[in-house]
């Protein structure tokens, strides 16, 4: 049996087990009705319902044309934006009679935060957030004096900086504007952003340089202190046709893309070029328009995996 047969024939194992997940306990798939539609075709090929791709977890794309990101991987870490803080002080010097605030409570711009009355005057007057933000720091008690330490340190998290270090050789590679992609240490977050300022000088421990990334952070995921990797664009190069890197796994030393067309599914060995963290282009094997599977590949590389074994015996 070639190599290309033999991936093409573990594809009914393959979804056999995959759409028993479907199945009540003791159903067969005669007793669901798609007995016939599982059936396999001339080459390999399995002909599948909708529905069958969806309990099947299979995720499709569209073969495209796309661009391809030359990047500079650094690393970096997450820190507060210092432009959106406020450290509340006292206006006039007197005794605290209110704190709403605690450290870790969210406030609103324009929100109270605490009560002064005043030594000269006695009259009392609040203290307001300037900022949307969460209480970082509490510095304040009833019936505390003020002083010039601040009474409470407000931070708006909703965008924060990411502070890049990169290599004095590198440093000609990068600009003020260019595009970044933060990934997170385990890559299930990331973020896209822009580098607003350069370092003038080096770090002392490493000599590396400061870049400094704005990035959104609607749902505070991006915490202040954490380590990130980043991938600052060089060059956006146009490709003809291109994948997500997803779709990819390696069969038999081949990397190969599972694709479905008119008789259904087929394992298709592809040529790869250039290729960044989330796409790569496609030199042979896949045209424009041809749809394949971009979720769940790894279920097949694991099913091949088996079948492999099996033989081996």
């Amino acid at each position: 049996m070639n190599s290309k047969t033999h991936i093409k024939k573990t594809i009914t194992h393959l979804l056999v087990s995959c759409l028993a997940i479907a199945l009540l306990p003791g159903q067969t798939f005669a007793e669901t009705g798609h007995e016939e539609e599982t059936e396999q075709h001339e080459e390999g090929h399995i002909e599948l319902t909708q529905e069958q791709i969806q309990h099947a977890g299979i995720g499709l794309t569209t073969v495209t044309s796309g661009t391809i990101r030359d990047v500079l991987p650094v690393y970096g870490v997450v820190a507060s934006n210092a432009e959106r803080v406020q450290s509340v002080t006292a206006r006039f010097d007197g005794i605290i009679r209110e704190v709403k605030k605690s450290i870790g409570d969210p406030v609103r711009k324009g929100e109270t935060l605490l009560t002064v009355e005043a030594n000269e005057s006695l009259k009392t007057y609040s203290i307001v957030s300037a900022l949307n933000g969460v209480v970082t720091q509490r510095n304040a008690n009833v019936g505390e004096q003020t002083t010039d330490t601040p009474l409470l340190v407000v931070q708006d998290f909703s965008t924060v900086w990411v502070e890049l270090s990169v290599f004095p050789k590198d440093v000609s590679q990068v600009d003020l504007g260019q595009q970044v992609r933060i990934l997170s240490l385990d890559s299930t977050q990331i973020a896209e952003g822009k580098i607003i300022y350069i370092a003038p000088h080096g770090q002392g421990g490493n000599q590396a340089i400061t870049a400094r990334v704005l990035i959104d952070n609607p749902k505070s995921r991006w915490k202040p202190g954490l380590f990130v990797n980043a991938q600052i664009t060089r060059e956006e190069i146009a490709a003809p046709v291109v994948i997500r890197n997803e779709a990819l796994q390696i069969v038999e030393d081949n990397p190969v893309v599972f694709v479905q067309g008119e008789e259904g599914f087929e394992p298709r060995a592809v040529t790869l070029g250039r290729t960044d963290g989330e796409l790569s282009e496609v030199l042979a094997g896949l045209s424009v328009d041809e749809v394949y599977v971009s979720k769940n590949s790894f279920i097949l590389k694991s099913e091949l995996g088996k079948e492999d074994a099996e033989h081996g015996h």
